[in-house]
């Protein structure tokens, strides 16, 4: 096939903004309500947009449509495209007053409790007048956020190393126990094994997650179903809230027990099962003044966290 040509004047960012909806929403319907147009637009910009390229960029289907092989590549350069010139703007107001700025960081389970919210807090007082946006999601869907440039950074869990796409640095390692509320019937028991712990019901992260997997392996090591009296959850609001109202048990990061005295560690040991926290950031874009600023902060909380991580 001939190569595309993208910069004739046909392709406009509204047909880069479209390919990201329709990637995310699953549907033409989904992106059009997303985009707030009308499906039949939707519908002929995304025609406009195969006939540049040349290759259909879904398959449809009864229950939607999914990127094809085109589909997905182009979507990650449409992203790329569109986080580009979002930091772009952010970059030249930042250039025209120093002191404002907007910083978006994206933050699940692991790092979201203490790391985060004080290194927000020390960054506020430097800066007062810069905006932190924060935004909580599973990784998967923080990675896209990422991708597109709705967000600057993630802070958390580290499951992979960097790569072409995105440069991953640790903060510290945290280990995972199994906390309950202080006054739970177990707390005051210095001599237990998980066969005493069978008859409670837990709190379980997601199946999305890696602690999730890790879970199941634990258990099946120790020649033991998973709990059928469960929730599942990944929002430490709610799993907070859970454990101080029940007798619940969960698997948490060490840090959130020992920075809640309404909650308690239990003495039994989870290893060899622990993670790395930090950074996930995009290998193609240079930091923002903002991003930067935020980014120095979490490195120095992390540094003085590091020894009671473990």
């Amino acid at each position: 096939m001939d190569m595309p040509k993208l910069l004739d004047g046909r392709l406009k960012l509204r047909h880069l903004v479209l390919v990201d909806a329709l990637t995310r929403q699953g549907s033409v319907v989904g992106a059009a309500a997303a985009l707030h147009v009308t499906q039949p637009v939707a519908t002929r910009s995304l025609h406009d947009l195969e006939t540049i390229l040349g290759v259909s960029l879904y398959k449809r289907g009864a229950r939607g449509i999914t990127p094809t092989i085109f589909g997905e590549a182009f979507t990650t350069h449409a992203r790329a495209v569109m986080a580009q010139l979002s930091q772009a703007g952010r970059h030249v107001m930042e250039l025209a007053d120093a002191d404002r700025g907007t910083v978006a960081v994206g933050t699940h389970l692991a790092g979201s409790n203490v790391l985060l919210p004080v290194a927000i807090a020390r960054l506020k007082a430097q800066r007062p007048l810069l905006t932190v946006i924060v935004r909580e999601g599973t990784p998967e869907t923080l990675l896209v956020e990422l991708e597109a440039g709705r967000v600057d950074l993630i802070v958390g869990r580290l499951t992979a190393a960097t790569d072409e796409i995105l440069t991953r640095k640790t903060l510290y390692q945290e280990s995972i126990e199994l906390v309950t509320r202080s006054d739970h019937p177990l707390s005051d028991r210095v001599d237990l094994t998980l066969e005493d712990l069978r008859g409670f019901p837990w709190i379980l992260p997601g199946t999305e997650t890696s602690l999730r997997r890790e879970l199941e392996e634990y258990f099946v090591r120790n020649a033991m179903a998973l709990p059928d009296n469960r929730v599942e959850a990944t929002s430490f609001l709610t799993v907070r809230r859970l454990l101080l109202e029940t007798d619940m048990i969960a698997a948490l990061p060490s840090l959130i027990a020992r920075d809640d005295n309404r909650l308690t560690p239990l003495p039994v040991s989870l290893e060899p099962i622990g993670h790395s926290v930090g950074l996930t950031l995009s290998a193609s874009r240079t930091l923002s003044p903002s991003t930067a600023a935020l980014v120095d902060n979490l490195r120095i909380i992390a540094g003085e966290m590091a020894p009671t991580c473990s």
